[in-house]
């Protein structure tokens, strides 16, 4: 799966900006910096999916298994 980060002045003069992962509802943030809003951006899709899918669950060691690890680069 790709993601895009789309990156916007947020338009208050501040120089504020708001950063948004068009392919997943809610997924919006800003920060002061763009470095910033892309932090917030990814934690704000981290929340939309625990909520959409729920936390996740704690597992023990299994025998056969392998780490995934989503890499969202922008």
């Amino acid at each position: 799966m790709r993601l895009t980060i789309v990156y916007e002045d947020a338009g208050d003069g501040d120089g504020w900006v708001v950063a948004r992962i068009p392919q997943v509802r809610g997924a919006i943030s800003q920060g002061a910096t763009r470095e910033e809003a892309r932090a917030n951006v990814i934690d704000a899709l981290r929340e939309v999916l625990e909520v959409r899918f729920g936390a996740p669950p704690e597992l023990s060691e299994p025998a056969d298994s392998d780490s995934l690890e989503l890499t969202i680069a922008a």
